[in-house]
């Protein structure tokens, strides 16, 4: 293990900036187009549970099929990669964003009514602030998820810790794939962290705006 890392630790930290970056890009994507859809159909149950059921099929589509269907459109390489990925991340994102949205106490929507809000400053300003723990606890879930299948994105030549465990299955050798493993699990880790971290920041300022 030792060993492996002192000859190859240029290019595993070089797989893990990718690896990084490809889940991060795709989970933003799906996240801007999740809270859009959201504003736009808020008001409408069946657009947004046909939107569901929608994204719940793709989800399903295994994702090895899914790379396939996508080559002949986009070709090999990262771009690929990103919008499946995306793909698979907007259904946990728009399930979890909902319900929390939904939760939301009916009364505080009242209060902003009386006040004189509009629908979007109602949504802006009170719905998607107060469903933050939800909808973070879906990006939490959605990173967990897209961080795993990115892995096999090295099957496209996307890049990334996929590369680490492809090259251990086409040599026979563990090390390679341990450190693959390792690597996507700390990143993970380390990418929830700061998804908390945000979250904390971002409720507290959003409580201070309130007091103020």
């Amino acid at each position: 293990m030792i060993k492996y890392w002192q000859e190859n630790y240029q290019n595993m930290f070089q797989l893990t900036v990718e690896h990084g970056q490809m889940v991060l890009t795709s989970l933003l994507i799906s996240f801007v187009v999740t809270t859009l859809l959201i504003a736009l159909f808020l008001r409408k149950k069946n657009w947004l549970n046909c939107l569901i059921y929608f994204f719940s099929l793709l989800y399903s589509v295994p994702s090895y099929a899914f790379f396939a269907l996508l080559i002949s459109i986009t070709g090999l390489g990262e771009t690929t990669a990103i919008i499946v990925l995306a793909f698979y991340s907007e259904y946990i994102l728009l399930r979890t964003f909902i319900t929390g949205i939904r939760e939301v106490n009916p009364e505080y929507i009242d209060v902003a009514k009386g006040l004189g809000m509009t629908r979007r400053e109602i949504f802006m300003k009170v719905q998607l602030p107060l469903a933050m723990p939800a909808i973070f606890s879906g990006l939490q879930v959605a990173l967990a998820s897209t961080m795993a299948i990115a892995t096999i994105a090295s099957t496209i030549s996307a890049g990334g810790l996929g590369d680490l465990m492809f090259e251990g299955l086409q040599t026979g050798r563990l090390v390679p794939i341990l450190w693959g493993t390792i690597l996507t699990v700390a990143l993970t880790l380390i990418f929830i962290w700061i998804l908390k971290l945000l979250k904390n920041i971002i409720i507290s300022d959003w409580l201070d705006v309130q007091k103020g």
